[in-house]
């Protein structure tokens, strides 16, 4: 009988540990190596990408000589690292290029139903994010880390509506796309 309640108490502590919802995804494992004086070591380097799909996202690097390992740190490192997105319902509220080394990242919003348009590690970060209708081209470099990290920065360099409205000096509801005001494409 003590058994039993002990395996019960076992089970009940699982299962009221903090169940976070937030969307982990590897974008990228490569091995690496150092040379030293004997010869190579090599290790794993892993990029992963943490968002809550409400506009929270972040991305980390883990490197370690077991891929467990790597992919366990660049989870704590994107968790430490998360930052809002100011998001227009499911897409962007503006154009916006974002760089990083050689790989240069450019993103539309797009009306619903349109999806995600976007490939590799851009798609990863986006849909971390919480954007769910976006246009995306991926310019320059094609090294996956270079590529979300320019993702990232695009995503950081993202206005929320009522600040870009006060900056242009127009209303609010001028600044949101033209599917979210109700009119054509020729209105504007």
């Amino acid at each position: 009988m003590a058994k039993q309640e002990q395996g019960k108490g076992r089970r009940s502590r699982r299962e009221e540990a903090p169940r976070d919802e937030f969307d982990e995804r590897v974008i990228d494992i490569t091995r690496v190596a150092k040379v030293i004086q004997g010869g190579r070591t090599f290790s794993f380097r892993t990029v992963v990408v943490v968002g809550d799909n409400k506009g929270n996202v972040g991305l980390g690097i883990g490197k370690a000589r077991a891929v467990p390992d790597s992919i366990r740190k660049a989870t704590e490192r994107a968790r430490r690292n998360m930052n809002k997105v100011p998001l227009s319902s499911t897409t962007i509220p503006h154009p916006v290029v974002g760089r990083y080394g050689g790989a240069e990242v450019m993103l539309k919003p797009a009306s619903p139903g349109t999806g995600v348009i976007a490939g590799g590690g851009v798609r990863a970060v986006l849909e971390a994010a919480g954007v769910r209708n976006i246009l995306s081209k991926s310019m320059g470099s094609a090294n996956i880390m270079n590529v979300a990290y320019a993702t990232l920065d695009a995503l950081h360099q993202l206005n929320d509506a009522a600040e870009l409205a006060a900056m242009r000096g127009k209303e609010p509801g001028e600044i949101h796309p033209f599917w979210e005001r109700g009119g054509t494409s020729s209105d504007e």
